[in-house]
């Protein structure tokens, strides 16, 4: 990870003809990215957000964060409310506040997609354990550790979990989360992605060494672009903001991109721009540069 303190200011490098095109639309990671460590919004974010809405560009929380988690930006939400949740996994509306969001879109990650990726990860990297992410429901093995903000509905082995017959088969599954107790983080995921190849895709957000793993071809990138066209704004009139290996895809999509301070080295060489990092509002300090006429 990089050091926060060397990036001390918003620069575009290198400059592109993207600098040109007016913003019609921010998409922005969460944690590591819009919120500060402690998960807030800041008082300078807020209306940063406030004032790209209020100037017509769309703002999108891109994240991979499920729908539940979304509570931290639900009051922050204007105009379409829409955030793209799981890496791409569902789109989702916000304006019924938590607890009461809306699936507007779900590229699930089929069982047998899963269960392949699941068999091949365990017999590349032995001890790994997982837990399985759903619409509404979330479900992990007896060893997976408490990672995540919540009691999990059910513990049993992934492949019971995803079996034809299994209780929770009435919901899509959005992702399955991987961890190893031992392994660096980047080794984990080079030899996932090896390992699982085309059968679904594998990204990683956390510190710890915990894959994320969705459907074939689902990224935030992929889905960002549907709703973009959906809306017929094309990726040079979009600026997107991240910090770790599952943003990479929508950094280098975007026309531009801005990696946090705090960011991952692979972040860095994707992004078209470098910020300050998240706790120093990175993401607030380009907006009001572009709201400025400065970028």
């Amino acid at each position: 990870m990089r050091d926060n303190e060397r990036v001390t200011s918003a620069i575009r490098e290198p400059e592109t003809p993207a600098a040109t095109t007016p913003p019609r639309l921010i998409a922005t990671d969460l944690d590591g990215t819009l919120l500060r460590d402690d998960k807030s919004v800041s008082p300078r974010t807020v209306a940063a957000l406030a004032a790209a809405e209020e100037a017509g560009i769309e703002v999108f929380f891109v994240t991979g964060r499920p729908a539940r988690w979304m509570d931290v930006v639900s009051d922050h939400v204007h105009g379409h409310g829409l955030a793209i949740c799981g890496n791409g996994a569902a789109v989702v509306d916000l304006h019924g506040g938590p607890g009461a969001h809306r699936f507007v879109k779900v590229r699930e990650l089929p069982r047998n997609n899963a269960l392949e990726a699941v068999g091949l990860l365990r017999d590349a990297a032995p001890g790994t354990v997982y837990a399985v992410e759903q619409t509404y429901g979330f479900y992990q093995e007896p060893a997976y550790p408490k990672l995540h903000m919540e009691v999990p509905d059910d513990l049993a082995p992934a492949e019971e979990l995803l079996a034809d017959g299994s209780p929770i088969t009435a919901e899509p599954v959005l992702k399955i989360l991987a961890f190893h107790p031992e392994m660096e983080p980047d080794a984990f995921l080079t030899l996932g992605r090896l390992a699982i190849g085309d059968r679904a895709t594998v990204t990683r957000s956390s510190p710890s060494a915990l894959l994320e793993i969705s459907g074939p071809g689902v990224s935030k990138a992929s889905t960002l672009a549907l709703c973009c066209a959906e809306r017929g704004i094309s990726h040079e009139e979009v600026v997107a903001f991240g910090d770790m290996p599952n943003d990479v895809e929508m950094l280098t999509w975007a026309g531009r991109s801005y990696a946090m301070g705090n960011a991952h080295p692979d972040v860095l060489a994707a992004a078209s721009g470098r910020t300050v990092a998240n706790n120093d509002d990175g993401v607030a300090m380009v907006i009001e540069q572009l709201l400025n006429g400065r970028m």
